[in-house]
């Protein structure tokens, strides 16, 4: 498929409970949608899509990196609550999430793929071995085919189909005829795996198999866990050289990376650590020495990776009409955090830019055809997705989430009291090898950042004592000017950190703030708190 919708059923045959597909990528950047109006990258099948639902074009992910950010998504709770700091943290058993509640509601939420979800240990014993990885599966999902972060299960399919995967995961993913040198440039060159042997296209197949397993009639759950278009950055032919490096809008940085690392000692630490091999393979060495054109090289490859992406959704949609489920299945399309893409001299996720958690968000609810196509410019948070899929399933709503449905949007409605402002946080304390505490001097549980970020301005809140971050988004939408020390601007900070904790204290854990005991007993809503 290429950017073209099935023909519908009539609605005679809907099902009294829709399907539910919720598909994330992980790394997709908001912007890098040709629906949304992106110059180069080209996403005909997403695009067919938002033509038949709704795309949010103003949605932020809640943390990062992927176990917080998937967190913030599954349990509807902001990282304040759910306390998922990083990868690897446990994931609290009292809090309820999307899996358990589909569940509940008398669906099998089946997975394709991973959820970086790190088990209460609690729950298990100390020799459990679930303990021994952050990547397990969030409760309530049956899998249907998990693929971790060492994709063994992938490597056996294209050993299955004569493809030598004896080197393994990340050196699969280095180009062809680089398989097991250390090479030193950015290149362009194709792996040993075609484009029909993705992970991604792995992935799609299996579902697609499932899918015609399904009984007529019986709704379903599935959630699809691409892990494109996530580094290492390499992808098969015609991807590799779909898009001319030099094509794409002008990076948003300083002019200098001096001048960007004497920003902010949180940017200074940050830029010093990047590591070249996390997003490519054998190439040793600092992010910050690649040249210019080394950034717009990865960055063509990355948009490569999402047409890559893109084309195995068209195969999605074809298989639900082939299926006859298409105009019973609601579809979400998101990602779990965004990148940087070399803005700001930087790759990969975290600290506080609009490149690491803008994301895209899709709904396409069949049965609400009056949308179809419309664009919703107001500020919408991953935690709203898990509220959402409630409503649309019809269970009964969970008043403790931090989210808030996004339903009302796909009837054409504007919600009352809809926040103006869009929120996010990033602890990092462990991203670089728990140094960051003894480079800042300060402890382990103050380096973490909070962001409110409205139209017009961004403020950035700091442990710790590090100095506070403001952005006049008006005259400096490329986030560069940091205004919180500018005497023109005291009244807006203030405003700002007013906000920001008029915001937390709002969103304070409500799991037993709800309920009451009485001489009837529990009133109110107990949440998950006291089990289901």
């Amino acid at each position: 498929m290429s950017g073209s919708l099935p023909r519908r059923r009539h609605l005679e045959n809907r099902n009294t409970r829709p399907n539910v597909l919720l598909i994330t990528c992980d790394q997709w950047r908001g912007d890098c949608l040709s629906a949304a109006g992106h110059p180069v990258v080209k996403t005909p099948n997403a695009d067919a899509l938002a033509a038949e639902g709704v795309l949010f074009r103003r949605h932020f992910g809640g943390a990062a990196p992927c176990s917080p950010a998937r967190a913030c998504l599954y349990t509807g709770l902001y990282q304040m609550n759910n306390r998922v700091c990083r990868n690897g943290t446990p994931l609290d058993a009292r809090h309820g999430n999307i899996a358990l509640s589909a569940r509940a509601a008398g669906y099998d939420p089946t997975l394709f793929g991973y959820t970086d979800v790190s088990p209460d240990p609690r729950q298990l014993s100390a020799g459990d071995p679930r303990l021994r990885s952050y990547e397990g599966v969030l409760p309530g999902f049956t899998v249907r085919q998990f693929l971790p972060e060492h994709q063994k299960q992938w490597l056996s399919w294209l050993s299955a189909q004569g493809i030598d995967a004896s080197v393994g995961s990340p050196d699969i993913h280095r180009p062809a005829d680089e398989q097991g040198n250390v090479w030193g440039d950015v290149s362009n060159a194709p792996p040993v795996y075609s484009i029909d042997q993705t992970p991604t296209a792995f992935l799609a197949g299996e579902f697609v198999r499932w899918l015609g397993e399904q009984e007529q009639g019986a709704p379903w759950f599935a959630h699809i866990s691409f892990i494109s278009p996530h580094p290492p950055f390499i992808v098969p032919e015609p991807y590799n050289a779909m898009y001319d490096p030099a094509d794409g809008p002008a990076f948003r940085r300083a002019a200098t990376r001096q001048a960007e690392a004497e920003s902010h000692p949180y940017l200074a630490y940050d830029l010093g650590h990047q590591e070249r091999a996390k997003f490519i393979p054998g190439i040793e060495g600092k992010v910050t020495d690649w040249s210019e054109e080394n950034f717009r090289r990865i960055r063509a490859i990355y948009y490569g990776m999402i047409s890559e992406v893109d084309a195995q959704l068209g195969r999605i949609w074809q298989a639900l009409t082939a299926a006859g489920s298409w105009d019973d299945t609601v579809i979400v399309l998101t990602s779990d955090h965004a990148e940087m893409m070399g803005d700001h001299f930087m790759l990969g996720k975290g600290g506080f830019f609009d490149a690491s958690y803008h994301i895209p968000l899709i709904i396409r609810d069949p049965h609400k055809r009056a949308v179809a196509g419309s664009v919703v410019d107001r500020f919408t948070e991953a935690v709203d997705i898990f509220p959402t899929l409630l409503e649309l399933i019809g269970a009964g709503p969970e008043p403790q989430l931090d989210g808030r449905s996004l339903a009302p949007w796909l009837d054409g409605k504007q919600p009352a009291d809809w926040r103006d402002a869009a929120h996010w946080e990033f602890d990092f304390r462990s991203v670089f090898g728990g140094e960051a505490e003894r480079h800042f001097g300060i402890g382990s549980r103050d380096c973490n950042l909070a962001v409110l970020r409205t139209s017009d301005f961004k403020y950035v809140h700091f442990g710790g004592g590090l100095p506070p971050l403001l952005f006049d988004l008006t005259k400096d939408p490329g986030e560069l000017s940091n205004v919180a020390n500018d005497p023109a601007y005291l009244p807006a900070r203030l405003e700002f950190a007013e906000k920001m904790l008029a915001w937390r204290a709002r969103h304070l854990d409500q799991s037993l703030a709800l309920a009451e005991l009485t001489e009837d007993g529990v009133v109110g809503h107990v949440g998950w708190a006291v089990g289901r």
